[in-house]
């Protein structure tokens, strides 16, 4: 497969390889990992199955791009969204191709935030300054929350028992079971990305001020981290916990990252690393599942893996004009990309003794 290079080839091999006719804005694995979606600026819709590696265009480009795109948490839907303002479902079919069943119109010419709940077939996606909640099952309206402004950001709980919006110089988050506001935090600027550690302890939220606040579900004063050289953009969270007993934290910012653990001593809070390899922003960043091992794209056309997020272990290649975005498979032995000139990769791990990103 030209294009797609390594410098370990015994320890990460290519799988497949495609194009898009544009920019990469999204990918997104189905929860048992059968298939990757991928959205493209040119309003690209396809879907890639992994083990045919047959890739259904499910919408061709039209000129305006797709931004985001999600499986719902049982694999039945994907939805996506982007420039039209239109938010697209469709209902995947085990033996048949994916139908799509539902256009959802905005008043927003522009949708580039959607997220499934981790326990229902809810759609949560902005409409102008509101954030809507589409029940998939039922093709109904749930509910309708009212915001003030357009939202920056919004993460489900990991048990879907709450949402979280970052709206203007807040972050406010709502009880899914009675959809009443419980707590309205307040940040000093506005928040670029927004997530909630796997475990559900934690949210994080990067500002445009450089900045970043660490919330501990329950507890109303966060930890606020300083000095990053332009506005935090990218998050991520382990689904391991560090010897602290609370996850790992990595933050993007500019052309760098800084690994976050916990200090056991409630006083310190939390220990930084500079993480310090990529000239060019960092595009994505995500750890593979169950492990400590963090990969971050680049803009500079590298995909390089950080074992425990500290010490570069291996660099992946093959977007010359860089890398837009990255996903692991859930099962965390292949890992996705896609690149600035609508290139498509997989990569997967060689299953041979421990191979690699083991801890």
């Amino acid at each position: 497969m030209p294009g797609l290079k390594t410098n370990k080839q015994s320890d990460f091999n290519p799988y497949w390889q495609g194009m898009l006719a544009d920019y990469v804005t999204a990918i997104a694995w189905s929860p048992k990992g059968h298939y990757l979606a991928a959205t493209s600026a040119a309003g690209e819709v396809s879907l890639l199955n992994i083990k045919s590696q047959h890739l259904t265009v499910l919408q061709e480009s039209s000129g305006q791009s797709m931004d985001c795109v999600a499986f719902s948490q049982d694999g039945k839907f994907l939805a996506a969204a982007g420039q039209q303002g239109q938010v697209k479902i469709w209902q995947l079919q085990q033996s048949e191709s994916p139908v799509l069943i539902t256009t959802l119109e905005t008043r927003s010419t522009w949708v580039d935030r959607l997220a499934w709940s981790p326990t229902h077939p809810y759609l949560a996606f902005q409409l102008g300054f509101c954030m809507q909640i589409w029940d998939a099952d039922q093709a109904q309206v749930v509910e309708t929350l009212s915001l003030d402004a357009t939202a920056q950001d919004l993460g489900w709980h990991p048990d879907g028992q709450a949402l979280a919006i970052a709206v203007k110089n807040t972050i406010r988050i709502w009880n899914t079971q009675t959809w009443e506001l419980e707590h309205d935090w307040e940040t000093a600027a506005p928040s670029s990305a927004i997530t909630w550690s796997p475990d559900g302890n934690y949210i994080a939220a990067g500002g445009l001020d450089r900045t970043l606040m660490v919330w501990q579900w329950g507890v109303e004063y966060p930890w606020q981290m300083q000095g990053f050289p332009g506005k935090v953009s990218q998050l991520a969270w382990s689904d391991q916990a560090s010897s602290s007993d609370a996850p790992l934290l990595v933050a993007s910012s500019a052309d760098g990252m800084v690994r976050w653990e916990k200090d056991r001593d409630e006083q310190i809070g939390w220990n930084a690393t500079e993480l310090k390899h990529h000239h060019e922003k960092v595009s994505a960043i995500a750890f593979q599942p169950q492990s400590f091992l963090l990969a971050s794209a680049s803009k500079d056309g590298q995909l390089c893996l950080w074992h425990h997020a500290k010490t570069l272990s291996l660099t992946l290649e093959g977007a010359p004009n860089g890398f837009s975005c990255l996903a692991w498979n859930p099962a965390g032995h292949q890992i996705a990309a896609g690149g600035q000139s609508g290139e498509l990769f997989i990569w997967s791990k060689v299953l041979r003794g421990q191979g690699f990103g083991q801890h």
